[in-house]
């Protein structure tokens, strides 16, 4: 069994699959390449007096915008407070209230107080290191750092292993089974709370193996990023605007109200392309937090309390500078309900994935929710399976395969793509823009086979100029219009690698899908 990615996703699966042995791939060390890690806001699930499966289902479902398939979130409802329980028990230390509950606070679009944290914005950090030391500690696990996958493995409609990069060089592990679980895509742009290196491998990968991807336009970009230039940007968490905070304009201004009734509290997907209205029309926007926490910054919210501050900004007394940033990717590698892809041999799990939990937007703090999720439901079909699992690598696979290790991205290409990518398929998109992405990539110089990076942002494009309505994420300034039947799209390569498409209704089964060309 070979796991590619070891955030929250792959580490969880990896546990899991006990006593079944595994290798998890680590392009870095345990808990510094992930963007895991950095996750603020915590895991929502319906653990509150008040709350339900249902209820929780129906918030992911209305931030979806018609787009998240009803059956998945049920599911990662109905599931989640087990898994928040079982995660308690590893012994993450998440806030308690006095009667030794939940602590869970209000994010936006949820209609109840439904996010369970640690010490109000270090879920992500206290997640991993857990998942870290159990997973270190596990017998069944292999972990090889420093290396990552750069190819699938496949043949015949299966996928065998994986092509791998070290500094040592290339080569081939071979497995009876691949679970892709290596993040998202927010590195093709020039403004992420990502890790730069995240950009959207596995699409890639997937893509070139032959699986189905699903609503690869929707990135959902967070409204909230601190604008000092970093790269990438420290994440200001929008729990602080569930605490009070209001994002005001040059003038000290609150300017939510013109945008949403919910304010400062509106979906994720208004709130950006608020931000982005008055940072490109006015003076900008900044996250007035000195009122709403004020003196509590550095106990309630110490790592955006220790990111302001090393920038230079007290936010106890003065306003965050914020902007918009590529965060988090809705769409991915299509899996059915146990995470299995469209390829044998192959599933996916975690932000890579395309599951239907998202739809259009996002819903805040559902992305680690699914991830667990998943990764029980991937390990249980997988521990009960007769796989073959072959763990060593083998020298004739990569021929056998016929796959081709992809090139790396040259460092200017990789610059002029992110700044394209932000300007041209961002917040607000048009055809002109991205039309004239779409020439840049197709002009650039290709062999026997295109860099990863060039490919999954080809891949976005494509799927962005198909979608001609605005629906969450995705705005269209040359169709504003939401178009009245919600449809996923879904995409596959033929055999010249063209890109296929196709627009079907919520509750097709993707992994059924036969796509015809755009």
């Amino acid at each position: 069994m070979l796991i590619i990615g070891a955030g929250i996703a792959g580490l969880s699966l990896a546990l899991r699959l006990a006593p079944r042995p595994c290798i998890v791939l680590s392009p870095a060390r345990l808990g510094q390449a992930a963007a895991s890690a950095w996750a603020q806001g915590g895991i929502a699930a319906a653990v509150g007096p008040d709350d339900s499966a249902r209820a929780h289902a129906a918030d992911t479902i209305a931030a979806g915008v018609g787009l998240v398939e009803p059956t998945v979130a049920m599911i990662i409802a109905r599931e989640g407070p087990a898994r928040l329980n079982e995660m308690s028990q590893l012994g993450i230390p998440f806030d308690r209230d006095q009667t030794g509950g939940f602590a869970l606070s209000l994010e936006a679009a949820h209609t109840r107080a439904r996010v369970a944290r640690v010490s109000g914005d270090l879920a992500g950090r206290a997640i991993m290191t857990s998942l870290v030391a159990a997973v270190r500690r596990a017998a069944h696990v292999k972990i090889i750092e420093g290396m990552r996958a750069i190819a699938l493995l496949h043949r015949e409609g299966r996928v065998e292993g994986a092509m791998v990069r070290s500094p040592a060089g290339e080569g081939v592990i071979s497995a009876g089974h691949t679970v892709l679980a290596s993040g998202g895509s927010g590195g093709l742009f020039a403004t992420t709370t990502n890790p730069i290196e995240a950009r959207g491998s596995a699409l890639a990968q997937a893509f070139c193996a032959g699986a189905a991807l699903a609503d690869v336009e929707f990135l959902q970009f967070h409204p909230t990023a601190l604008a000092t230039g970093s790269d990438p940007a420290p994440l200001i968490t929008e729990a602080l605007r569930g605490e009070g905070a209001r994002l005001v304009n040059d003038q000290g201004i609150a300017f939510m109200s013109r945008y949403h009734a919910a304010a400062d509290l509106a979906p994720r997907d208004i709130v950006a392309r608020a931000i982005h209205v008055e940072s490109t029309t006015g003076g900008g926007a900044w996250l007035d937090c000195r009122d709403a926490v004020g003196a509590r910054f550095p106990e309630a919210f110490p790592t955006v309390f220790g990111a302001c501050m090393a920038a230079g900004i007290d936010p106890r007394a003065m306003p965050i500078p914020v902007a918009v940033a590529a965060h988090y990717h809705m769409g991915g590698v299509v899996t059915d309900l146990e995470g299995q892809s469209t390829l044998d041999g192959l599933s996916a799990c975690g932000e890579c994935a395309s599951t239907g939990a998202h739809g259009a937007n996002r819903l805040a703090s559902n992305s680690l929710l699914e991830s667990v999720v998943f990764a029980a439901r991937i390990a249980e079909r997988l521990r009960n399976s007769l796989i073959r699992s072959v763990l060593h690598p083998r020298p004739d696979a990569a021929r056998e395969s016929a796959v081709l290790a992809p090139p790396r991205v040259a460092t200017a290409t990789l610059q002029q793509l992110r700044l394209s990518m932000s300007a041209n398929c961002g917040v607000v998109r048009d055809a002109s823009g991205l039309q004239r992405l779409l020439d840049w990539l197709d002009s650039q110089p290709a062999g026997s086979s295109v860099p990863s990076a060039l490919l999954a942002a080809r891949l976005m494009v494509v799927a962005a100029l198909a979608r001609t309505e605005s629906r969450g994420s995705h705005f269209r300034a040359d169709y504003p219009a939401t178009a009245t039947v919600p449809r996923r799209s879904v995409l596959r390569r033929n055999d010249r690698g063209d890109v296929l498409i196709e627009h079907r209704p919520v509750g097709t089964d993707a992994t059924k899908t036969q796509v015809e060309t755009a």
